[in-house]
C-alpha cells in the first residue's frame, strides 16, 4: 500500500487478555501517533502505521505508539509491553491483527501469548441497536431457506431460536443445565432464557463484525414470546417488523413429503407435519395477527418458485442492505438453495 492511497478511518478496538505478561492485557484504541517515519520509511497517518490500521493502549501507558502495528520489515504483526519492547508478534501479511491463530511468544515476552478480539464498536460503550426482522410461517413454508439467502447474498445474519439453545447447551453456558432440564422433561424452555441468548447473539456479532441486520428465524412463536422480548429489550424499543410466510397447507403438505425423501428428520411424515401446522395455527397465528393489526406485517405467499419469493424477500431487505451486495451476483451456494443448479454429487 502506497502512502498516497486513500485509507478508511481506523473504528476499530482490540482486547487482549490472557498473556503470560499481565501488563499487556487490556483494551487498545486507534492510534493517535503523529505523523512519523516507520523503520521501513513509511509516514504514519493518524490510526494507520506502514500502511495498516495501528492502536494504541486505551490508557496511553505504553511507552511505544503505536502499540500494537505491523512492521513492514519484519512482514509481521507486533505488541508492545509497556517500557516499548516488544512481547508478541505473528509473521504474516494480514491486513488487521490475526484473531484465528496463536502468537509467537517473542524477545522480551513471557508465555502464554495472549488472545486478541477485534471489536466494532467502543466495547465500552453500549452495543448499537440491532435492527431485527422477525421471520415466521408454517412448516415447510422456507424460512430456512430464504433466511440462508439472505446471509449468503445480502449480509444479514440469521438466527434460530433452535441453533442457539443447542449451541448453549455445548459451550456448558450459564444456563446450560436449566436449558437441559427443561428439555429432559419435554417443556419449551423459559422464554426470558431464549430472548437473552438471542441479544447475547447479536451484540457479539455487532461487537465482532459490525452487523447490525438480524433475521430471527421462527420468533416469536407466541405473544409470551413477545412478552419476554419485551422484558428483555424494554417496551419503549420499536417492535420488529415480521415477514410472515403465507403458504396454503397442500402446498406445505406436498413439501415436507418431498423434503422426507432426503432427509433424516423424524418430523417429516403426514402425522407430525399436521401436528406442527396445528400447533402453529393455534400458538403463533395470533401473533401474527397481532402484527398486522400494528401495521408490522409483510405477507410473503410461498407458494411461488423460490426465486420469485427470493425476489420479494430481497425488496423487503433492500432498504437495509448495501448496495454493493445487492448489485453481487449469486454465488454458487445461492443458485442451489434457488434450484438453479444441482446439488454436488455425495450431497
Amino acid at each position: 500500500m502506497t502512502e498516497n492511497a486513500e485509507l478508511v478511518p481506523n473504528t476499530l478496538f482490540i482486547d487482549v487478555s490472557g498473556s503470560g505478561l499481565p501488563e499487556v492485557d487490556g483494551l487498545y484504541v486507534p492510534s493517535k501517533a503523529p505523523p512519523t517515519k516507520s523503520e521501513s520509511g513509511v509516514v504514519s497517518t493518524p490510526g494507520y502505521w506502514n500502511g495498516k490500521m495501528a492502536w494504541d493502549r486505551a490508557d496511553g501507558k505504553a511507552a511505544r505508539s503505536p502499540a500494537i502495528s505491523y512492521s513492514n520489515s519484519y512482514a509481521s504483526w507486533r505488541i508492545c509491553r509497556l517500557d516499548g519492547h516488544l512481547a508478541y508478534e505473528l509473521t504474516c501479511d494480514d491486513e488487521l491483527p490475526p484473531t484465528d491463530r496463536e502468537w509467537n511468544v517473542y524477545k522480551m515476552g513471557v508465555a502464554p501469548a495472549p488472545r486478541v478480539v477485534i471489536h466494532h464498536c467502543d466495547p465500552r460503550e453500549p452495543c448499537p441497536a440491532p435492527n431485527v426482522v422477525y421471520v415466521l410461517g408454517g412448516p415447510g413454508a422456507g424460512k430456512g431457506t430464504m433466511c440462508e439467502l439472505a446471509a449468503l447474498q445480502l449480509g444479514w445474519t440469521h438466527l434460530s431460536t433452535g441453533d442457539l439453545l443447542r449451541a448453549e447447551q455445548q459451550a456448558g453456558g450459564p444456563t446450560t443445565e436449566v436449558i437441559k432440564e427443561y428439555i429432559a422433561a419435554g417443556k419449551l424452555v423459559p422464554n426470558e432464557i431464549v430472548v437473552r441468548l438471542l441479544k447475547d447473539a447479536m451484540e457479539r456479532t455487532t461487537r465482532t463484525t459490525g452487523k447490525r441486520n438480524f433475521l430471527i428465524d421462527g420468533f416469536p412463536r407466541s405473544l409470551s414470546n413477545l412478552e419476554a422480548w419485551y422484558e428483555v429489550f424494554g417496551r419503549e424499543a420499536e417492535l420488529p417488523t415480521m415477514l410472515y410466510f403465507e403458504c396454503p397447507f397442500d402446498v406445505l403438505e406436498q413439501r415436507i413429503m418431498g423434503r422426507a425423501r432426503y432427509s433424516d428428520r423424524a418430523d417429516d411424515n403426514v402425522e407430525a407435519m399436521k401436528l406442527r401446522f396445528d400447533t402453529f395455527k393455534a400458538e403463533t397465528l395470533p401473533t401474527v395477527e397481532l402484527f398486522k393489526s400494528k401495521g408490522k406485517c409483510v405477507e410473503i405467499d410461498t407458494s411461488q418458485d423460490r426465486e420469485a419469493v427470493y425476489a420479494l424477500l430481497r425488496d423487503q431487505l433492500a432498504a437495509y442492505t448495501d448496495q454493493h451486495l445487492m448489485d453481487q451476483p449469486l454465488t454458487e451456494k445461492a443458485e442451489i438453495l434457488l434450484g438453479l443448479r444441482p446439488y454436488p454429487k455425495g450431497e
